[in-house]
């Protein structure tokens, strides 16, 4: 049988996915009905920025695609779409939530009883790196990702999860609405980004290097076939592999799996490193015009600092 070049086959409902546009839908007019009309009911509320609103849209987009769209199917059939879609999402959309989602909203839920607990424990930076960097790499561990990919449950709350994870993990960098004193200082925003490059390589590493297809659900028919079950409605698949005898990935692919699997690696750590390098970007430039600005206020801050530690040493001579 010759290859399959269209995912169209599976059906609108399955590339498509209309109940999650309709969930993203209802969020963007939360959205809009918070921040643009019930706003001065929250402490610190503001009229919603043009820049802020447009970047929301974007991100919620952005999230129906990669999760309820096209990229999702592929992502049940490629595993390179499958590391495209996590690089997208925890790399690059949940870091820019912090800049579509107003301040005072973020800081208003985060004051919240309960919430303000976990989000102080989990914020704090080695916690929040380790965990999302441990549960990306155990989400990658073969035993667990044939499991994930077979149990849309399991998948829909690890997939949570992780993202939950990812805003910890970015929060101490993109936060807005933490006062200037109290956030990371721009050389250790700088180590912290560099540190979460180091945590992925090993996981990427291991699925670039290895010398064989380690997951069954892109390897092995039966497996294969369970994962979509998760994306497609189970008459259309099973329409499907009767009409066509589809079995696997190597119909919509020319990629071998072990090729596949080692694309996606190679995907994940090339974005990683491009985001990574803009982020480090943005980071060094608001360094540098903070310290040009306040040239005058960090000298005196320095040459204060250094007579307090001066008088502290001369007290205990």
């Amino acid at each position: 049988m010759g290859n399959l070049t269209s995912i169209s086959i599976f059906g609108f409902w399955a590339n498509w996915t209309p109940f999650f546009f309709v969930g993203v839908l209802c969020v963007i007019i939360l959205y809009f009905l918070i921040c643009g009309k019930w706003y001065k009911d929250i402490p610190g509320g503001r009229p919603l920025r043009k820049g802020e609103a447009v970047l929301f849209v974007i991100l919620m987009l952005s999230i129906y695609l990669l999760e309820g769209g096209p990229i999702d199917l592929l992502s049940h059939i490629i595993f390179s779409f499958h590391m495209l879609q996590m690089a997208l999402l925890f790399l690059i959309i949940v870091p820019m939530l912090f800049f579509a989602i107003p301040e005072y909203i973020v800081k208003y839920v985060e004051e919240l009883p309960v919430i303000n607990k976990i989000v102080k424990l989990f914020t704090k930076p080695i916690l929040a790196i380790f965990l999302f960097n441990g549960l990306f790499s155990v989400y990658h561990i073969p035993l667990v990702l044939d499991t994930l990919k077979q149990d849309v449950v399991l998948h829909d709350l690890y997939t949570i999860i992780l993202f939950i994870s990812a805003w910890f993990m970015w929060h101490p960098i993109f936060n807005r609405h933490i006062s200037e004193e109290n956030q990371m200082s721009n050389i250790k925003k700088i180590l912290y980004i560099f540190f979460i490059g180091v945590l992925l390589t090993p996981s990427c590493g291991l699925i670039i290097f290895s010398g064989n297809a380690m997951y069954d659900t892109y390897t092995s028919g039966e497996a294969w076939l369970g994962a979509m079950t998760l994306c497609v409605p189970a008459d259309t698949l099973n329409a499907v592999v009767q009409g066509t005898g589809l079995s696997g990935p190597e119909y919509f692919t020319n990629f071998s799996p072990l090729e596949d699997q080692q694309t996606g690696g190679v995907i994940m750590k090339v974005m990683q490193e491009i985001v990574f390098g803009v982020y480090l970007y943005i980071i060094f430039i608001r360094w540098f015009r903070y310290e040009r600005k306040n040239e005058k206020q960090i000298t005196e801050d320095s040459l204060r600092k250094l007579q307090e530690r001066k008088a502290l040493y001369n007290q205990f001579r």
